[in-house]
């Protein structure tokens, strides 16, 4: 059983949860998940892990109330209670972690974060900034009420930018439309993207770093089911090669991607969805 420390409603359909795990919390490293079971008869739900501490011996992660699992795991935990099963981390760190520090000293990072992927983008760029990489970072959302993770981001990072759609806060548009006047109008040279969100939002990421010539790592990790590449549920080409997100990745070229596929793949249990809120 894995204690929940604290929750916490980000906004009213996201929550963070604290998780004691001490022996996860110092395996974990930026990019990676976790595998989450709340009950004996609890659906497996991959979640990206959006913190973690060794010392206090805690992994942190967000969860989106989508489907009847998630409301589950969060209207019916608190504080307190536990969690049947926690499994990890899983999956490949991501690339900069493997980085010798010359390497390190060269990059300039920009991470464009959409909504759930906000949290993930957090640990990422919070390894970076320690590191003493240069680490930009754009969030978007629909509302300044939808913003997640602004303050632990601001203090991990060199440059953060806020954008909404509707302009209530920060620049008025999309993270990518911010990436285009950063790099054309304000002269930003970057070395590497890193987009991680919806998965529409990750495609024109792709797109527009295709055109601004910055290379381009996208977080599959939403395609995931079982989390251990036996369901195949979260296949995905890449460079006309089938990978799998959970074993392969997370993380991959968001050029190489096919995200016509993708996306198909990323609606395949919606009808399953579906029907289990009408029975929640």
């Amino acid at each position: 059983m894995f204690k929940i420390l604290e929750k916490q409603m980000l906004n009213p359909v996201i929550a963070k949860i604290v998780i004691e795990a001490p022996r996860i919390a110092k395996a974990a490293q930026p990019g990676q998940f976790l595998i989450i079971r709340d009950g004996e008869n609890g659906e497996r739900i991959p979640l990206t892990i959006s913190d973690s501490d060794p010392v206090k011996g805690t992994v942190t992660v967000v969860i989106q109330l989508i489907g009847a699992s998630s409301h589950r795991m969060v209207e019916e935990f608190n504080a307190g209670d536990s969690y049947a099963d926690v499994v990890g981390p899983l999956g490949n760190p991501s690339d900069f972690v493997n980085m010798s520090p010359e390497e390190l000293a060269r990059q300039h990072y920009v991470f464009i974060a959409g909504g759930l992927g906000t949290a993930p983008v957090y640990p990422q760029a919070k390894w970076l900034h320690d590191r003493g990489v240069a680490v930009d970072v754009i969030i978007g959302a629909r509302m300044k009420d939808l913003l997640i993770y602004t303050e632990e981001l601001g203090s991990a990072c060199d440059n953060l930018y806020l954008c909404t759609d509707d302009g209530s806060v920060g620049f008025k548009g999309v993270g990518t439309a911010k990436l285009e006047q950063l790099v054309n109008e304000e002269g930003k040279k970057y070395t590497t993207c890193v987009a991680i969100g919806p998965m529409i939002m990750m495609k024109f990421a792709a797109l527009t770093c295709g055109k601004l010539g910055i290379p381009v790592v996208v977080s599959m990790n939403s395609l995931m089911v079982d989390g251990t590449g036996m369901c195949g549920a979260c296949r995905v080409s890449v460079g006309g090669e089938t990978k799998f997100s959970c074993v392969d990745g997370p993380e991959f070229d968001g050029a190489l991607i096919d995200w016509d596929e993708a996306m198909r793949r990323s609606r395949q249990y919606k009808p399953e969805e579906t029907a289990a809120m009408e029975k929640k």
